[in-house]
């Protein structure tokens, strides 16, 4: 039986499971601009926060910060996103913007079509910022690059 299949919309929001919200909430702010929704805070029967909803400038959804100490600790060098940024030059302002917050980050990494930075958070989950920005086939991509290990 064939049917239609029913269409989507977009991604309402990412989840990262974190071991502790307060410390990535802190870090999603300072970094990339997060704004906290208090009106979206999840909240136990006491009271107690155990999520943060975030607005992602750029990202085009929403993150929620979940706190789970089992799944945000085992999250420790997954890559479970990558942005897009222009070039190169943005690249450079992405290192040095992490070196000003003395963020973790990879530095520029060739990679096979382009070139890239990754930015650890406290739980050691890998953001990965991605250039639309292209090279040919005069550059190796770096894929033994310790940044790019699993």
């Amino acid at each position: 039986m064939m049917t239609q299949q029913p269409t989507v919309d977009g991604i309402h929001h990412l989840k990262f499971a974190v071991t502790d919200c307060d410390a990535s909430l802190a870090f999603y702010e300072k970094v990339f601009g997060a704004r906290r929704l208090p009106q979206a805070d999840h909240r136990d029967a006491a009271g107690n926060i155990y999520a943060y909803i975030c607005d992602m400038p750029g990202w085009g959804t929403l993150l929620d910060l979940r706190l789970s100490a089992r799944h945000g600790g085992a999250a420790r060098h997954f890559d479970p996103i990558t942005l897009t940024i222009q070039g190169r030059a943005e690249l450079a302002q992405w290192a040095a913007h992490c070196d000003a917050l003395g963020v973790p980050h990879s530095g520029e990494i060739v990679t096979v079509l382009a070139f890239m930075l990754v930015i650890e958070d406290p739980d050691g989950r890998r953001i990965r910022l991605y250039t639309r920005e292209k090279h040919g086939p005069e550059l190796a991509g770096q894929r033994d690059h310790p940044w790019m290990q699993l």
